[in-house]
């Protein structure tokens, strides 16, 4: 138990030699600081990757049509195809783990030839033809007014919902938006809503130079019939679209008559198996963070045991006078345990403080530069400083225990004769 004397012979031991304790305590601050700081940074950079995949439903996949590679019933090799709307049908019937199939066409880009104008401007922006469901699976603010209603699918209303991109380009600053007309490739379509992206970075230029359509009017206008581009699949919660995915991929093989083993035919993208492997190798990262700061830890801790030794012996006489006066040899280790505990606590606090320290200075830099890519919010959870705390615990106990076993190990009249 911890008394105010004993609390004042702690105090004394340490203070006997300044200098020395000073370097023995830094070799604890350094390793869990370092360990801390590791941790921070590594969550900063998932944080920072993750934000790419977090404006799209994670859970998530892509299909589009490229050319056949294998002849199947008649059909040679080498044959463009496109998927159809049957084929979004057939999908959502036989998958009902399915929770969004969006099928999606689109037109031209923000970097190809002006296909929209507005009185006397112009400029080059993507047109997609979609569903309503498809701003769950890309995450839209809605600045003014909606995004497209299943009223305008069924109607096929000429409705669109512009990017804050195309608003800046085709628009007057304080223009009203809302009610006004654009023309796409010459037809006449009303604004209804104006969007941006949430946490956008990367490709945001792009998706903010972006048109949305209903889908039934686009395929009207442009003469798609029931063609479809591509299509965004993305699963329930509770299942993976990994795991589905190549159920699907056969089912339109066979709707298309594509080759059971064209691998080739269709092109997909898995967003949850990508962010699988992200997520993955900053697990791995979290791991080394936590090797190199446990490492680094472990030597500043073989440090205290060392100088614990060295205290031990140095205090050889006043350990036997103590057994001599009576003093159990419990009560002799627990003094050397818990100088050698306090001296761990006392500095992995000090480097958990400064590590803590660290972080919000990393943090105010980011508010104030503005968002950086590939790295965000670099922070660490409570529960690693609970870990944290608790290898200190266990690391002073470590570190004096050699220590006070030796002392004990002692004869009070072998240590009284030692000069």
């Amino acid at each position: 138990m911890f008394n105010k004397e004993r609390w004042n012979e702690i105090l004394e031991a340490l203070n006997a030699n300044k200098f020395r304790t000073f370097l023995t305590a830094f070799g604890v601050f350094w390793g869990i600081m370092i360990l801390v700081l590791l941790l921070a940074l590594t969550n900063g950079l998932r944080n920072g990757v993750s934000k790419d995949f977090g404006d799209f439903a994670t859970n998530s996949m892509f299909v589009w049509t490229q050319i056949t590679s294998k002849p199947y019933k008649g059909l040679p090799k080498g044959r463009f195809f496109n998927l159809k709307m049957e084929d979004v049908t057939v999908l959502k019937d036989r998958f009902p783990d399915l929770k969004y199939v969006s099928p999606r066409s689109q037109l031209g880009g923000y970097q190809g030839a002006n296909n929209v104008t507005r009185n006397e401007k112009t400029g080059a922006f993507t047109v997609n033809g979609d569903y309503p469901e498809y701003i769950y699976q890309q995450p839209m603010d809605i600045m003014e007014g909606r995004f497209i209603s299943y009223s305008d699918i069924n109607e096929k209303r000429k409705a669109v919902v512009i990017g804050s991109g195309v608003e800046k380009a085709l628009y007057d600053r304080g223009e009203e938006t809302i009610g006004s007309y654009i023309k796409i490739n010459g037809v006449n379509f009303m604004v209804v809503g104006v969007f941006n992206l949430p946490n956008s970075n990367g490709d945001s230029e792009e998706q903010v130079n972006s048109i949305y359509v209903p889908f039934t009017t686009f395929n009207q206008v442009f003469n798609r019939a029931d063609n479809v581009n591509w299509m965004a699949l993305t699963a329930e919660d509770n299942v993976s679209i990994t795991d589905l995915k190549p159920e699907i991929l056969s089912v339109l093989r066979e709707q298309r008559k594509i080759h059971p083993e064209d691998v080739r035919a269709l092109g997909n993208f898995d967003r949850s198996e990508a962010f699988g492997r992200i997520t993955g190798l900053f697990d791995i990262l979290g791991f080394v963070g936590y090797f190199v700061g446990a490492l680094v830890l472990l030597s500043g801790v073989i440090g205290i045991s060392n100088i614990m030794l060295i205290v031990v012996k140095e205090r050889t006489k006043e350990i036997g006078i103590r057994r001599a006066l009576g003093a159990s040899p419990w009560e002799v280790r627990s003094q050397i345990l818990q100088e050698s505990l306090v001296l761990t606590i006392l500095s992995g606090m000090v480097g958990i403080a400064v590590a803590a320290g660290g972080i919000w200075l990393m943090n105010s830099i980011l508010d104030s530069v503005g968002p950086v890519e590939n790295f965000a919010n670099p922070s660490v959870d409570i529960r690693v400083i609970a870990v944290a705390i608790t290898i200190l615990i266990i690391s002073g106990i470590l570190a004096g225990l050699i220590p006070a076993t030796r002392a004990t190990q002692m004869r009070p009249v072998d240590a009284l004769r030692i000069e």
